[in-house]
């Protein structure tokens, strides 16, 4: 069921407590994967969902991913402290630009040792990335110890690309999965990303993906 890969997602600065609980509701009526949420919200999140099986997902380094990787870590443990299952950090694009690879891998490196067993995605941004970058960030991804990676903040000039997806497949073994996000908005779209082996995501439109209608929002 295409509702089991999604990442129900509220990011925008402005949202509300009320808008969060409703997301949260939303998650358990459609049996969603996880809430994705600003990780003030978390324990909030986590108090409403605990009775069911929907998990809290939240974001570091958040849209940017150019914060240092101290305040990345610290974000991270404070977050799965609150309850958060998920961590979507976001890359240091500035760092992979420069080619200084071993601090993009130290710097996820990081954020895994600290959570553990919880799963991690990183979000490469693949709009601001050449095709090389992004097999680079995979490989440096992996090697880091990530469980995922991530297409898109959904901030970035442009979202999820089906080309990008599949440069990340060829630079990633069987044991990484794959997160498409940004711009996805209908079951059709949704659809295609799963059958060329998506296995998460990450769709502020996630109603509209699974009643199959369609949406006006970004994320």
């Amino acid at each position: 069921m295409i509702n089991t890969y999604i990442d129900h997602t509220l990011l925008h600065a402005e949202a509300t407590l009320a808008q969060i609980h409703k997301l949260c509701e939303e998650a358990i009526a459609y049996k969603f994967a996880t809430v994705c949420i600003n990780s003030s919200y978390v324990s909030a999140a986590a108090k409403i969902l605990e009775k069911s099986d929907v998990k809290v997902c939240t974001v570091v380094g958040f849209p940017l991913g150019a914060t240092s990787t101290k305040s990345k870590v610290e974000e991270a443990k404070q977050a799965i402290k609150d309850g958060a299952s998920e961590i979507d950090m976001v890359l240091h694009q500035g760092q992979l630009k420069s080619k200084e690879f071993q601090y993009v891998e130290n710097d996820i490196q990081a954020v895994k040792n600290c959570i553990g067993t919880h799963i991690l995605k990183v979000i490469l941004e693949i709009c601001n990335l050449t095709d090389e970058e992004i097999a680079e960030a995979c490989l440096i991804a992996e090697q880091a110890g990530a469980d995922f990676v991530k297409t898109s903040t959904g901030f970035g000039s442009h979202g999820a690309t089906l080309k990008a997806v599949q440069i990340m497949k060829e630079n990633i073994s069987s044991r990484v999965q794959i997160k498409a996000s940004g711009g996805i908005r209908d079951s059709k779209t949704a659809q295609h990303y799963i059958n060329i082996g998506v296995t998460r995501i990450g769709a502020s439109s996630g109603i509209a993906i699974v009643e199959g209608t369609s949406s006006s929002t970004n994320y």
